[in-house]
């Protein structure tokens, strides 16, 4: 069995994972990111690696997929490695650190651990009657808009990533239909107001009951709850953003307090084992916000709290000047 030593272990390699292992390289220390996915990114690169982000800071808009390129650039330049693929089984506390125990790839030495495993691993909630379509017109990812080019589109779901694609392929698609089953959105008030500008034929209350086609969908019936009126759609492409299952996985035994999918943390992102960080999603505190941006900020605290825990001679912040 392979044993590595490193400074910090970082387990998630979404972007608060990659900048987490930023900066504990800044503070001279060496970080190794271990991921379950095949690629870095977390739940961007597996749900919407081509949707634009919108609330991240220094960019008016960027793609998911651009974003995780620059986080893993910037993580590499400051020394960090990723080790993908890799499922973080175990965590053992030992006389001078810890061991990330993996699945198959053999052991991590540390000094200290930040965990920013988001949500863990997760698959997109179903629609209901469409698993007969899925690949035939409907999908949960999208990945290339360039295939709803001309074509009508029926958009499922209430949330940033249902509008921002709404208002994304308003003008690639031969038609854009949403279906939000409630009569509120749970995305940023500025992108609703923009969708509800726009040519977007927004439907609220309602629900997809009925897909169609023969073999390709063609078609979907929607309910408008509180009249009961029922509306033929057409649709030869709907994308579902329903949100998805999660599962932490093994990192929920690991004693670091997690309760549900969440683990509390200090402001200074300690877990309730000492040595033990964590940061993104993943973490639990008064005015949370589950943001990117937030998680970068979650991410700077950790690794430089992470960095005196390991070395009591660096300061929390080496300060400026």
């Amino acid at each position: 069995m392979s044993v590595r030593e490193v400074d910090v272990a970082v387990v998630g390699a979404g972007p608060g994972g990659l900048y987490a292992a930023t900066y504990v390289g800044l503070r001279g220390l060496g970080a190794l990111v271990l991921d379950i996915l095949p690629a870095p990114g977390g739940q961007i690169t597996a749900l919407y690696p081509e949707k634009r982000i919108h609330d991240v800071a220094g960019f008016r808009a960027v793609r998911g997929r651009e974003l995780v390129e620059r986080c893993t650039e910037q993580a590499e330049a400051a020394g960090a490695e990723l080790q993908l693929s890799t499922r973080a089984e175990r965590l053992t506390r030992t006389a001078d650190g810890f061991v990330v125990g993996t699945a198959d790839r053999g052991e991590v030495r540390c000094r200290a651990v930040i965990v920013a495993a988001g949500l863990g691993t997760f698959t997109p909630r179903r629609l209901p009657d469409a698993e007969r379509f899925e690949g035939r017109g409907v999908c949960y990812v999208i990945r290339d808009p360039e295939a709803f080019r001309d074509e009508h589109l029926v958009i499922v779901g209430g949330g940033d990533a249902a509008v921002d694609w709404a208002l994304e392929l308003e003008h690639l698609a031969a038609s854009v239909t949403l279906v939000h089953r409630r009569d509120r959105f749970r995305a940023h008030e500025g992108r609703v107001e923009a969708l509800l500008s726009s040519s977007v034929d927004v439907m609220t209350e309602a629900e997809v009951v009925h897909l169609h086609g023969d073999g390709q969908l063609a078609g979907a019936e929607v309910l408008h709850k509180p009249s009961g009126e029922h509306r033929e759609v057409a649709a030869t492409r709907l994308y579902a953003a329903l949100g998805f299952h999660a599962d932490l996985g093994p990192v929920a035994e690991w004693g670091i307090g997690v309760e549900g999918r969440v683990v509390a943390v200090d402001r200074c992102m300690r877990t309730e084992v000492a040595g033990v960080f964590a940061a993104g999603d993943i973490t639990d505190y008064a005015g949370k916000l589950k943001l990117i941006s937030a998680a970068f900020g979650e991410a700077v605290i950790a690794a430089n709290h992470a960095a005196n825990h390991v070395d009591p001679e660096l300061r929390v912040f080496p300060g400026y000047g």
